[in-house]
């Protein structure tokens, strides 16, 4: 290992390649954030999206932590043509071994192995030594090149490791067959010039540097995930790994949009990419409704003001010049300025439309069911908007329920014992049932448990405004648990007992998968 800086003809190529590989987790890392847990379907609908937005390689899961996670990535191999697909695993021969067999049908593979480096790591997460771990690291990527050529190498919690053990540990792994060397800063601690500092590094004491690609991955713990995935860009890492929305464990990861958006606006970096960011506005909204996770409205690139002017100074610099406020063309991300908007005098193939071009494609019976819902929430509001139709989605038919409501009525009021008689279809067979309770909600709750015989407790209930006005909608999380799980479900209606009556029955769909 070269401890001095060089410059040879090798990492000279390797600084001069300017295409940057889009890596995402949102299916591995991004789902472990509790309630956003999606089903195999579920996956493989954000698997195919990614393929269309150009993702290069689509993390797919982690298989030996659970039955449904290898299925997941089996599926996904299936689902998908040209993105490498990615299993992540320890290193440990089982987890590559289980791996191997989830990538069975990959058209293109790659095994993403690793172990934590830092002396955080290495002492009280291993009890160990730096040589130990060198030394597992190195027999990680051979034990996983024997099933696949493409081999990525993560040295956990680097962010918070020695520079110089790093390099020793980088440059084994390439010499034992990485191809890509992941440098995570797990915790989200380094300091965007400290993280260049280091991808830099890298480039320049490793030894066959060139023969492997680096890679980042950010967490956004401290709000710089996004800045240090382009200060390590910008230092020679070329490839970069994102979640849709930046969803992921505590604060998250590095947003994909995000990313993508930059190498598009900042053009002098002459850094190209295969995204097609025309659809990053569809999947962001996919994402958002299948792990009912709203975007915060002032996320950048996604949420629902990024381009919303309410300034009169900045109103008046827009209306003259679009460039005066806006970096950005909101048709870049796929946003219409010239949408359809939706009343109760829409059709399906208006409510078919808007739903396409937010990411949900949903036909024949299933269009029917969910045109009757978006009926009768048009009745109650004069217009209805991209988050009631994707609101509805969620928690209508694209769900595959199993136990559905029928009709609900409530009676409170002052000095008035709260009273809900409900309706509920299971398989196509009827329920009826009438109880009182502490208020409406309760009472629908208690109704409901007449019907189905589960001893659940409401752990936490979350009401959402979705807009201003006397006929907003609201949308409703709630977390349930069960025999010592949680579940969560959510529910939109311009009444907060009917949502918040759907958002239980979602959580007690989930609990028959």
């Amino acid at each position: 290992m070269r401890m001095m800086p060089h410059t040879n003809k090798h990492n000279t190529q390797y600084m001069e390649n300017n295409k940057v590989y889009f890596f995402d987790t949102t299916l591995r890392d991004g789902e472990q954030v509790p309630g956003c847990q999606l089903n195999t379907v579920e996956k493989i609908q954000v698997a195919k999206a990614l393929e269309s937005l150009g993702v290069d390689v689509i993390e797919a899961g982690f298989p030996v932590s659970s039955p449904g996670d290898f299925n997941s990535v089996i599926e996904i191999s299936k689902a998908v043509t040209w993105p490498v697909v990615c299993a992540l695993t320890r290193a440990v021969d089982k987890d590559i071994d289980v791996a191997a067999e989830a990538l069975k049908y990959a058209k293109h593979k790659r095994i993403h192995t690793g172990v934590g480096t830092s002396d955080y790591h290495i002492k009280y997460k291993f009890n160990s030594n730096r040589e130990e771990i060198l030394e597992r690291a190195v027999h990680a990527v051979k034990y996983a090149k024997k099933y696949v050529e493409d081999v990525e190498f993560y040295a956990e919690d680097a962010g918070r490791t020695d520079n110089e053990y790093l390099a020793r540990v980088v440059e084994a792994v390439i010499k034992a067959g990485a191809t890509v060397v992941n440098i995570p800063d797990t915790t989200g601690y380094c300091l965007p010039e400290e993280y260049g500092a280091k991808i830099k590094y890298l480039v320049e004491h490793v030894d066959g540097i060139d023969k492997a690609i680096i890679s980042t991955h950010c967490h956004n713990d401290l709000g710089m995930a996004t800045a240090n995935t382009m200060a390590g860009i910008l230092n020679g890492a070329r490839q970069c790994e994102v979640t849709i929305n930046g969803v992921g464990e505590r604060a998250g990861n590095t947003a994909l949009e995000e990313i993508a958006m930059i190498l598009k606006a900042h053009k002098g970096l002459k850094l190209q990419d295969n995204i097609d960011t025309t659809k990053i506005y569809s999947i962001s909204r996919t994402v958002s409704s299948l792990m009912n996770m709203p975007v915060q409205p002032n996320k950048a690139i996604v949420g629902k003001n990024a381009f919303a002017h309410s300034s009169g100074i900045h109103q008046d610099g827009v209306l003259k010049n679009l460039s005066t406020y806006e970096i950005i063309d909101p048709k870049d991300i796929g946003l219409d300025t010239n949408s359809i908007v939706l009343t109760a005098r829409s059709g399906r193939a208006a409510l078919k439309y808007r739903l396409k071009a937010n990411g949900v494609d949903i036909e024949g019976e299933q269009l029917d069911e969910l045109y009757q819902k978006f009926l009768r929430l048009a009745d109650k509001k004069k217009e209805i908007n991209d988050d009631d139709i994707l609101l509805l989605a969620g928690a209508g038919p694209a769900g595959g329920r199993h136990i559905k409501v029928d009709y609900l009525q409530s009676v409170c009021g002052i000095g008035v014992k709260p009273v809900a008689s409900i309706g509920i279809d299971i398989a196509g067979e009827k329920f009826e049932a009438s109880a009182s309770g502490n208020g409406p909600f309760d009472a629908a709750v208690k109704a409901i448990r007449k019907i189905i015989d589960r001893d659940t407790v409401i752990k936490e209930l979350t009401i959402q405004s979705m807009n201003n006005g006397e006929d907003d909608t609201c949308k409703v999380h709630i977390q349930v648990e069960y025999e010592g799980h949680a579940y969560y479900g959510f529910g939109s209606d311009t009444d907060i007992v009917a949502a918040a009556v759907e958002a239980y029955v979602d959580c007690i769909n989930k609990l028959r998968r």
